[in-house]
């Protein structure tokens, strides 16, 4: 024992820990100390000189001018306001009209997106809050248009509340928990497709129109809930509970989703007929503004075939509007970006191989290409119809860093943020001025008002105390790298080398991950986390983006298409092999870290790496796609019949025996999304494979392991693994 104690502290004087791992450094991480302050939402007013925002204690919502970015009056304090009942409120929405405001409190979250709350009801001119509805928690309630009528969700069925007259009505009768739902998601279509709200009023405030999804085809997965702590449930101290999810595995059942109107008026229901029966997905409905049309998106099982239809909500009757095909799959991150106006849609599209603009008459004829490029469009931020100019966030020159363009009528383009790095803008409604927060590696978000040409009018939040801090601290900073690897591909990274770093030192890696689809972790904008503790603590920090990851457009992404986990693998042990090559490296003690679909490729790289990682931390990975939702596997994967070997080789249970390194295997038990099974089952094949292994179990815990002392907990364990390990 004195001797390995010896050989321990010789490692680290040799290989140079410029300090040791602290708890109280860690904790503070991990509780915020060094977080970053961001604005809250921008909400431009309709005059386009004002915009609303709440203030940081969550208890007023105040107006600022655009042009000096200061408070010119408060529209709503819970102080003031009267029979105002709470202290607090989450969120709130603002009439058309601005003489209504719809105040969000007492949130209790379902899944990822989706929640119940007590809404309210606040009158600008009599200063006076209302209940919304006395029957119970309400679920994404909606203004209409005219601001006299709201739309809410209540126990899976629709209902409306009429303002003027203080009345509320029923829509949808036959609404059924974990079988029928009305104008709010399942958990399949929240997760996979981004959206909490499935419900939309028409322009002339006529009709409401609705997804309705019955979920009884559809499997359920149960894990069990058990006494617990931090919160405790009590009822279940003897024998445990359990919680059960509608949730479509690869190749399983989906919810069936029809779109269906309510007319306002005569109160009839009425089904769009969609005559296409390859349709399997609904992922969007939005009115257009002309017309009274109805676009609904729809995809195949596959999800390479999406097509927009414009729908009559009253005769049901419906026509193509625009229709896209792909040899892969059509990219869902497009289908918000898609805006329709009076007098063209918007169409986002990575029909030539990168995220770009098109422009469509009304009726879905295409006119032209807006943007063009080796790049991506990151966000389309609006049109000003008055002068004919498109406003966009891309990533053009380097995809790893945004700024934002103007392109006038012409096809002139005008980028209007200067700062190289981040950029992130939201307009006011007249398109005289934007918000925008910028920030890179080195520099904690900056948020502005600029004017049109881009001219800084006012900083509104510059995190001059956090850079203070940071400066007392020692803040270490990224360095961005590229590499070819092995099959001349070349692949961007960043790192960050150890406090008080000595390049004629060795020092031990740890590299993070996360090498999803379209994912992208190797970008120039501000993060703070428990990578920069690592980097305190005398860890080599590195992060490399594979293929298979976003920003580089469709081919670069698309690589990995039906063999998910090879290439992403293959390409964290190239960049660990290039690793090996570098003068402060110690090629023997290499670690891979990552999280869900970096916890899946942190197992496929420890057994395809023919033991270049010594060791590897894999947190709620996904172990069979089998075992995966429909469509989020499907689209990469197609289905298990479809592709089965595809299937068995992207599988780290394929490979357990292949396993090579120390390796921590962390999961919590009540997981909705990568469920437990994914462990268990791969835990078990380690098992019958004589392979031995460390791991780490969280009663009651989801996807992101929080809750009383879990974080703490967990990054304590990370740290304890890696000092015995490297």
């Amino acid at each position: 024992m004195k001797k390995l104690i010896a050989v321990a502290f010789a490692c680290l004087s040799i290989t140079g820990f410029a300090q040791k791992h602290t708890p109280e450094r860690l904790k503070a991480i991990i509780n915020g100390a060094f977080d970053c302050k961001k604005v809250n939402p921008i909400r431009s007013m309709a005059d386009g000189e004002h915009f609303t925002q709440m203030n940081s204690d969550s208890t007023a919502i105040l107006r600022y001018t655009y042009k000096t970015g200061k408070v010119v009056d408060t529209l709503f304090s819970v102080r003031t306001a009267r029979e105002c009942n709470f202290k607090k409120f989450a969120d709130y929405e603002i009439s058309q009209d601005e003489s209504k405001v719809l105040v969000c409190c007492d949130k209790e979250q379902i899944y990822r997106r989706s929640y119940k709350a007590n809404y309210y009801v606040y009158e600008v001119k009599r200063n006076l809050v209302s209940p919304l509805s006395k029957g119970g928690k309400q679920q994404m309630a909606m203004f209409s248009p005219n601001g006299r009528l709201v739309a809410f969700v209540r126990d899976n069925n629709l209902f409306l509340e009429k303002l003027d007259y203080g009345t509320e009505s029923q829509m949808t009768k036959d609404g059924e928990a974990g079988k029928i739902l009305y104008g709010i998601p399942d958990w399949l279509y929240e997760e996979e497709f981004e959206f909490n709200r499935t419900f939309a009023f028409s322009p002339d405030n006529s009709t409401l129109a609705f997804l309705r999804f019955d979920k009884t085809q559809v499997p359920e997965y149960t894990f069990p809930i058990y006494k617990g702590m931090a919160p405790s449930h009590d009822e279940y101290a003897t024998y445990p509970g359990f919680e059960s999810v509608k949730y479509p595995k690869a190749g399983q059942s989906n919810p069936k989703v029809s779109v269906q109107t309510f007319n306002l008026l005569s109160k009839v229901i009425k089904t769009m007929v969609l005559k296409d029966e390859e349709i399997e997905y609904i992922p969007r409905i939005r009115f257009m503004p002309y017309d009274g049309q109805l676009a609904v998106f729809t995809l195949n099982r596959q999800q390479n075939k999406l097509t927009i239809y414009a729908a009559n909500p009253g005769s049901g009757l419906t026509k193509i509007l625009i229709r896209e095909e792909n040899d892969k799959y059509v990219d869902n991150e497009n289908f918000d970006m898609t805006t329709f106006l009076s007098d063209r849609i918007i169409y986002v599209s990575e029909k030539d191989g990168y995220r770009h603009l098109y422009d469509y008459s009304p009726t879905g004829v295409f006119r032209k290409q807006i943007t063009k490029g080796a790049w991506e469009v990151t966000d389309f931020l609006g049109y000003n119809s008055a002068n004919g100019t498109y406003y966009y966030q891309s990533n053009e020159g380097s995809p790893l860093r945004t700024a934002v363009y103007a392109m006038d009528a012409k096809g002139r383009k005008t980028r209007l943020t200067a700062g190289e790095g981040s950029n992130t803008s939201t307009f006011s409604s007249d398109f005289r001025y934007f918000v925008n927060a910028y920030s890179n590696t080195k520099t904690p978000y900056v948020t502005t008002v600029n004017d049109i040409s881009g001219r800084i009018l006012a900083t509104i939040e510059n995190n001059t105390a956090l850079k203070a801090k940071l400066n007392a601290t020692n803040l270490l900073p990224k360095e961005f790298f590229t590499f070819k690897t092995g099959k001349e591909v070349s692949l961007n990274g960043w790192m960050i080398k150890p406090a008080n770093f000595d390049a004629q030192k060795r020092y031990p890696v740890v590299m993070v991950q996360y090498s999803g689809p379209g994912s992208q972790n190797v970008k120039d904008t501000w993060t703070y986390d428990w990578t920069q503790h690592l980097a305190q603590s005398g860890y080599l920090v590195v992060c490399v983006d594979g293929r298979g990851t976003g920003g580089r457009g469709a081919a670069f992404r698309n690589q990995t298409y039906k063999h998910l986990g090879l290439m992403e693998a293959e390409d964290q042990i190239e960049a660990a092999k290039y690793l090996s090559t570098q003068s402060y490296v110690d090629k023997n003690r290499l670690a891979i870290w990552g999280w869900s679909y970096g916890g899946y490729n942190t197992l496929m790289a420890l057994s395809l790496g023919n033991g270049i990682f010594k060791a590897g931390i894999s947190i709620a990975p996904n172990t069979d796609w089998k075992f995966y939702d429909t469509a989020y596997t499907e689209r990469y994967m197609q289905t298990p019949g479809e592709n089965a070997e595809g299937y068995e080789l992207s599988s780290p249970i394929h490979y357990a025996s292949q396993l090579q390194g120390n390796l921590l295997l962390v999961q919590g038990i009540a997981d909705d999304n990568v469920h437990f099974q994914n462990t268990a089952e791969y835990a078990e094949a380690l098992v019958q494979a004589g392979k031995q292994f460390d791991m780490q179990i969280y009663t009651n815990r989801n996807h992101f392991l929080t809750g009383g002392n879990t974080r703490q907990h967990l990054y304590e364990r990370f740290m304890r693994f890696l000092e015995m390990n490297l």
